[in-house]
């Protein structure tokens, strides 16, 4: 049997045009912008002028990820086009890759195998140009702000308490912290400065989460780019950017269209980090699909006490959405890593290691159907070294909590591979009734929504704020941001802060080292452990890889 990669995969498949996907998503072509033959925007305008249900929605997510992997997208991307195959209108809504993993470790965000997001090689790299139109938006008001500065300051901004940084699509660890503004009186005012990586910049967010452009627009005003000397805060609005930040945007907050490798309708758009922003593709592009598909699958980023908490405790919050059923995604692989094992070991049967990893995936499932209160189903994605007492192993201790199994193999099928896991989400969806609730109230003071998420969703006893995390907390809840949903930044390879602890972990605090509001967003940011918000490339970069030969064909992408 021929070996493909992913990209070869891709690379292979047959693409329909553009406007055949859109008329297969119900979309009139009066509201679609092509970018060539493959790629589309859609109007937004289109929300306002169908008069389409709403679909039933699927939230994909996933245990604590490991080296192993998992296949989150993959299984989203499968399960889709196993819908599809069994009759269903279905759409699908990712994230947009960001250019940092996918020249670092991790790779692109559009799948694997046979369940691809095409065209993958555009989808990985600069696509529609959304993530450029972010960044270009973010520097206007960094470079706004130290104009101002520059121009006299009339608002007394104190230098030392500037919170907002400059940002590039890019792993560069050299840019964390800088000092710029040398060179003289006319070269700026010299201040420590640094930069975000591009997902991570609060205008991602802002992104993802408007409505429209009157609603981009009032969030952008209200972002918070430092403090004056009198501790009072300055916003976007305040430096007149908005205008010109939203004009940057107004393309790019149209939802992209593009399709899977069986030709399912895919909304890609947007995509912060889940480990340090809220880990969605954009409110607009959930809507759209869900509109336009009777079901919609999509996905939240790293486990389930990330990018699944996020989605259900900010994004649900603020939209009114409800997953009609959650999946959780799982390898035996991973879990026996969770059991203690290397990398090396993970190709014999090792029901010990199973049994020490498996309360990893067991509280995820816990989470998702006792705390949040929705039909859940666990999907195994089957390796060939997995033996058959492994796989019973786990359906019996997921049956135990009321939850079903499903082995997927997608990545070898595609949609194929899916069916049976199609069929338990239509069963959940059509049968199963959830009773949805957050895992905290919004009128909680900031420091009892932290410790909550820490003790329901990630299991630990408590947390440890340090004291310039409590100045924070006391002076974000004196301006009046106490009442917003909260935004944990942290590792996502534990369950707890510390990314050496794996498993289940429930002796342990989370330590709160930063606090800070992302308004504009409308939540607050809790930064724990060790947490960056620019990664670092590693020491064999998959950028070594990438190239392109003569004829334009790129290699080495995944």
């Amino acid at each position: 049997m021929e070996y493909l990669t992913d990209i070869e995969i891709a690379q292979r498949c047959e693409m329909k045009p553009i406007m055949q996907i859109a008329q297969k998503a119900h979309v009139d072509e009066k509201y679609v912008e092509q970018y060539g033959r493959y790629k589309a925007k859609i109007d937004p305008a289109l929300l306002n002028e169908t008069d389409r249900e709403d679909g039933k929605l699927v939230l994909v997510t996933a245990i604590t990820p490991t080296p192993a992997g998992e296949g989150k997208t993959t299984t989203t991307i499968g399960l889709a086009d196993g819908l599809s195959r069994l009759g269903k209108d279905v759409t699908v809504a990712l994230r947009e890759p960001s250019l940092g993993p996918v020249f670092g470790v991790k790779g692109g965000a559009a799948g694997g195998g046979y369940a691809q997001v095409v065209p993958m090689e555009d989808i990985n790299l600069h696509f529609t140009g959304d993530f450029h139109a972010i960044g270009a938006a973010n520097n206007l008001l960094a470079a706004m702000l130290d104009n101002h500065i520059q121009q006299g300051n009339a608002l007394g901004i104190d230098t030392k308490k500037i919170t907002w940084k400059r940002c590039v699509d890019m792993n560069d660890r050299q840019l964390r912290f800088v000092v710029d503004g040398l060179g003289g009186r006319m070269n700026g005012v010299p201040r420590e400065d640094g930069f975000d990586i591009t997902v991570a910049s609060e205008i991602m967010a802002v992104f993802c989460l408007s409505s429209s452009i009157t609603d981009l627009k009032e969030r952008l005003s209200r972002i918070i780019v430092g403090y004056t000397y009198d501790d009072k805060p300055v916003t976007a609005g305040d430096l007149k950017a908005v205008g010109a930040m939203a004009a940057l945007l107004k393309d790019a907050l149209k939802p992209n269209l593009v399709q899977t490798l069986e030709g399912t309708p895919a909304f890609v758009h947007g995509g912060p980090f889940a480990n340090i922003a809220h880990g969605c593709n954009s409110v607009m592009a959930t809507r759209m699909a869900l509109k336009m598909g009777d079901y919609t699958v999509t996905e939240a980023g790293f486990g389930a006490d990330l990018g699944a908490e996020k989605f259900l405790d900010i994004k649900c919050r603020m939209t009114g959405l409800v997953p009609d059923a959650v999946v959780v995604v799982a390898t035996v692989r991973a879990l026996k890593m969770h059991g203690g094992l290397s990398k090396k070991e993970l190709a014999t049967e090792d029901l010990d290691a199973l049994e020490k990893g498996i309360p990893n995936l067991l509280r995820h499932v816990s989470n998702i159907t006792n705390v949040y209160g929705l039909p859940c189903v666990v999907a195994v994605n089957r390796f060939p070294t997995d033996t058959d007492r492994e796989i019973a192993f786990i359906i019996e201790k997921c049956r135990a909590l009321g939850v079903n199994t499903v082995l997927s193999t997608v990545w070898a099928e595609g949609g194929k591979g899916g069916e049976d896991l199609a069929r338990e989400v239509i069963r959940l969806c059509e049968e199963e009734k959830g009773d949805f609730h957050f895992s905290y109230d919004l009128d909680m003071p900031i420091e009892e929504k932290i410790e909550a998420v820490t003790r329901r969703i990630y299991g630990g006893k408590g947390i440890q704020v340090m004291p310039a995390a409590k100045k924070q907390i006391a002076q974000l809840e004196a301006l009046g941001y106490g009442n917003l949903p909260i935004c944990v930044a942290k590792t996502q390879y534990s369950l707890s802060d510390d990314p050496t602890k794996l498993g289940a972990p429930d002796d342990f605090t989370v330590t709160v080292k930063n606090v800070k509001v992302s308004a504009g967003a409308g939540f607050v940011v809790v930064l724990t452990g060790d947490i960056m918000t620019m990664p670092g490339l590693p020491k064999s970069p998959a950028a070594e890889r990438i190239d392109v030969d003569e004829n334009g064909v790129i290699t080495g992408l995944f």
